[in-house]
């Protein structure tokens, strides 16, 4: 091929005049070859520039593979194991169905040939799923012939369970009765729970056939349900079978089974509740009315019926049953008001439970406020009704009615010597307290002109709250004052003070009369005299015999009749007896029975005494002793009892029980250190107390600490932040100081604070250097305020500012208020138009719907004209059609006729004439009857 394109023949004749003229002139050849020379460098110069970047990144990326071979041989390959194939869960002798690799379609077809089915669906490794692996084998060896219990193992990737089921706990337990399910347990996990539940699955009606077992059904605390159907007639009379769906569903939405469902089968014991019709239904309740289903405003179907009881059933006690996790059920319950928590062993398979049957009576009592005849029938089948509590409140009921509307007044009165450090002490040191008693507090059995002493403390807590109304008093005068109680709307007390002389005070101390008034003195915090019988801390009122104030208080509607209603609940102290002992019950006791009433809101707990055995008296007691005005109950305080005492220790360890003693009774100055186990703040202090401790001489400080966490101190004495530093100086123990929170807790900053306010050093006498400390202390404390005056200023400042700032917000606003009013007026205006147009626009669609339901009754007549017409049409084609057929007929038989009259020419023509005549009679007549036959079939 050439350079020009052309090759062969017809390219030669081209290239040999340029031949012959290079020859001829060979500066043109020299100049051709260094031009093309030249663009050969060119080119090639060009085109390394493009390739060598490519050729560096080529091999870059070689170098960088070529490394990473090497790394990847020098480390270990990573390894993928795939998952252990599950293993038998439960053991292969087991009552229970053991489907361990998740298979959960074989598991449902197992469901379909039994009637009640227990799911357990478990994860290998979780704790819970081991222990209640047990639980669930026991209850199987009891009702594995009436249920079919099997396990899956929803953990198993590769099971469908794991792919279908998306549990977020374990173990989980669903029952199925036939094909209503699942009803899922969240009860405890232990045998005898699940085995209730399940028999309340299996039989979730109870059948009443008699007048006794209905009032065993009524008698019960639990609510219930009763249903009235005839089974005479049928196996399953009309609206049984939505009954006992009802019943499943309750059982579904409260797996605690509070609501039991009976049915009664004989028409004198349903005409007992005045149930007459079959199908009705009958809510009990024992302090309320009673209930009957209102079929004609709800439809009668399963799950209307157990919203209908769920929502209308009375909760007289509660069953707690917190499952052990992060739960709001106890902090619900608590919110809700005071609650009585009792703890009792409970077993939900024992026929009768005793004990439950006496808390029972207490809580009817309790709620009892109009003494309904409903309740009367339940109080007297539970017990029996010779006991002296339930014969003393029934004569006492017109006299108690009639004490609640009495306002007749009972005055006590009593002398009370005040103490130096009150107000009114300056001009007056002797004060008549008079009580005018109503409701509000009940007069003293003991018919002399005294109050209890219950009554007087509490006058004098409400005369020292109501001290300002005396502040002002100057002169030496009689002033005599009226004041209301606060605590309660039907009392109000008189005070008349004065001042005697010191040897009338003495007089009236000496007397011993029966209008003996009791000494009265007051400590502080606590503080015991010897001499004088001390008024009590406000939680140690029950040192005075409790019963003196309340043995006449009946606890019949006692919940009505005070303002400190309690909630009852009930814990199985079998499963819940740590919190028993968190709330103060001991820990060694065999006998695991418990009460205790806690107010969340006062943030106290009373405990009953556990040396009393826990019936009926000693809680109507506890209960009363709550309710009245002013309790007599002592605030129990949780003490650490796992505290040891060691006396070579440097720092005292104090508790509840050594408090009062380590801090004001002892003689030292007293150092005391708030902290917690969980506190790391505090944790690094312990250095530091120890270093103070022994710097201290030990014969005039103490250096203690507190872990409040397991110690309840009186309130006035805890604190919400931690760590908190508390000093009480030796002999003004009431005036405690606290650590200054902007100072850093160090050894010297509280040596000082110590040093300061302790009353070691103010006993000393003062030197120069002293004097001069105080004067370097004050000026510090004066330029302190000034720059705390400073600060105070600027915030006023910044307070005036930030006022008009809301004074221009203020005025926007109400501009934007008054804009957006003209807004809603023209929206107003503008709706009333629509509202027209809507109402022209549906007249006009009445109307035309009116029109267009007129033409679709036309155009339906002009239908059935048209169908009726298409049938005679038919009609009248089928009866040509055969009248068709009928003249072919005859023309064939009049040929043949023809024929033979031919063929029979020499025969007698008589005898043709007469059969001719015969033949044409015959066909007439088929003629005839073929016709008739065609005009009925018309007629139809």
């Amino acid at each position: 091929m050439s350079l020009c394109g052309g090759s062969g023949p017809a390219a030669a004749p081209r290239l040999r005049p340029r031949a012959a003229q290079m020859a001829r002139r060979p500066e043109l050849l020299c100049g051709a070859a260094i031009v093309l020379g030249c663009a050969f460098l060119v080119a090639l110069k060009v085109t390394c520039r493009v390739l060598l970047p490519k050729v560096q990144v080529l091999k870059e990326d070689e170098a960088r593979e070529e490394i990473q071979r090497n790394h990847s041989s020098c480390r270990a390959k990573d390894v993928t194991m795939p998952a252990k194939l599950p293993v038998n869960f439960f053991s292969t002798r087991s009552p229970v169905i053991d489907l361990f690799r998740g298979q959960l379609d074989y598991a449902d077809h197992l469901r379909q040939d039994s009637e009640i089915v227990l799911y357990f669906f478990y994860a290998p490794w979780c704790g819970q799923s081991i222990a209640a692996r047990e639980e669930i084998e026991h209850v199987a060896s009891r009702l594995s012939g009436q249920v079919l219990f099997v396990a899956v193992n929803c953990w198993w990737n590769q099971g469908k369970c794991r792919k279908q089921k998306h549990f977020f706990y374990f173990p989980v337990i669903h029952l199925y009765h036939r094909s209503f399910g699942p009803i899922e347990y969240k009860g405890p996990m232990s045998a005898v729970y699940i085995e209730k539940f399940v028999r309340r699955v299996m039989t979730p009606l109870l059948y009443i056939s008699s007048r006794s077992k209905l009032l065993d059904f009524l008698s019960n605390y639990e609510p219930g349900v009763l249903g009235y159907f005839e089974f005479n007639a049928s196996p399953q009379p009309p609206g049984y079978l939505t009954f006992f769906t009802s019943a499943l569903h309750s059982l579904k939405k409260d797996y605690l089974g509070t609501i039991r469902f009976g049915v009664i089968t004989d028409k004198r014991v349903a005409e007992e509740i005045s149930l007459v019709h079959s199908g009705s239904v009958y809510l009990h309740r024992h302090v309320n009315t009673s209930l009957i289903y209102p079929n004609d405003v709800m439809n009668y179907t399963a799950e209307n019926i157990c919203k209908w009881a769920l929502e209308n059933r009375e909760m007289l006690i509660r069953w707690l049953r917190p499952h052990g996790g992060k739960s709001l059920l106890l902090n619900n319950e608590l919110k809700k008001g005071p609650a009585l928590l009792i703890f009792i062993p409970y077993n939900p398979l024992a026929e009768i439970h005793p004990l439950l049957d006496e808390i029972t009576k207490v809580a009817l009592e309790y709620h009892n406020c109009n003494k309904s005849q409903a309740a009367e029938p339940d109080l007297q089948h539970l017990g029996d009704t010779d006991s002296p509590a339930f014969d003393s409140s029934v004569p006492d009921a017109h006299m108690k009615l009639s004490e609640t509307f009495s306002i007749t007044k009972y005055p006590c009165c009593n002398t009370v010597v005040l103490p130096q450090w009150h107000s009114i002490s300056r001009t007056h040191n002797v004060c008549e307290l008079c009580i005018n008693q109503t409701l509000g507090v009940k007069p003293n059995k003991v018919h002399v002109p005294h109050c209890n002493f219950l009554d007087i403390e509490a006058a004098l807590d409400s005369f020292y709250l109501q001290e300002h109304t005396f502040f002002q008093v100057i002169s030496n005068t009689i002033e005599c004052s009226n004041f209301l109680s606060f605590y309660s709307p039907f009392s109000y007390y008189t005070a008349c003070c004065r001042t005697v002389n010191r040897h009338f005070l003495s007089f009236i101390s000496s007397e011993k009369t029966i209008f003996q008034t009791p000494k009265v003195a007051f400590s502080s915090h606590g503080k015991k005299d010897n001499t004088q019988h001390s008024i009590p801390h406000i939680e140690d009122r029950n040192c005075f015999i409790p019963d003196l104030h309340i043995s006449g208080t009946n606890i019949t509607g006692l919940s009505c009749r005070t303002n400190k209603t309690l909630n009852l609940y009930l814990l199985d102290s079998n499963l819940f007896w740590i919190y028993a002992e968190r709330l103060g019950a001991s820990r060694s006791t065999h006998l695991k029975e418990f009460a205790a009433i806690v107010d969340l809101k006062e943030e106290v707990h009373y405990v009953l005494d556990q040396n009393q055995s826990l019936v009926r008296s000693t809680l109507e007691n506890f209960i009363k002793n709550f309710s009245i005005l002013y309790s007599p109950l002592k605030r129990h305080l949780v003490d650490d009892p796992s505290v040891h005492f060691h006396e070579q220790r440097v720092i005292t360890e104090v508790t509840t029980n050594t408090f009062h003693d380590t801090v004001f009774l002892s003689e030292k100055n007293v150092l005391l250190l708030y902290y917690a186990q969980w506190c790391g703040f505090c944790a690094s202090l312990n250095h530091i107390f120890i270093e103070l401790a022994r710097l201290l001489p030990p014969d005039n400080f103490t250096v203690a600490r507190i872990d409040i966490t397991r110690n309840d101190l009186p309130w006035e004495f805890m604190t919400d932040r931690l760590p908190t530093i508390l000093f009480f100086p030796h002999q003004r123990k009431e005036q405690s100081v606290k650590f200054p929170e902007d100072f850093s807790v160090n050894l010297p900053n509280l040596l000082k604070f110590i040093l300061h306010y302790s009353s070691l050093s103010s006993s000393e006498p003062c030197t120069k250097e002293c004097l001069h400390e105080e004067t370097v202390l004050q000026q510090g404390h004066i330029s302190h305020l000034e720059r705390e005056i400073q600060k105070l200023r600027s915030e006023i400042g910044a307070l005036h500012q930030a006022h008009d700032q809301l004074e221009a917000q203020l005025s926007e606003a109400r501009r934007e208020e008054h804009r957006l009013q003209q807004q809603k007026h023209t929206l107003e205006k503008q709706h009333k138009t629509l509202q027209l147009h809507s109402e022209q626009l549906q007249a006009t669609y009445d109307q035309k719907n009116q029109e267009l339901l007129e033409m679709a009754e036309k155009l339906q007549e002009l239908a059935d004209a048209s169908e009726n017409l298409l049938k005679e049409n038919t009609l009248l084609r089928i009866l040509v059609a055969s009248r068709e057929g009928k003249l072919q007929s005859k023309d064939e038989i009049k040929e043949s006729l023809q024929s033979e009259q031919t063929l029979s020419e020499d025969n007698d023509v008589s005898v043709s004439t007469a059969t001719a005549t015969v033949e044409e009679k015959r066909i007439d007549n088929i003629d005839t009857i073929e016709t008739d036959h065609s005009s009925g079939n018309r007629t139809e």
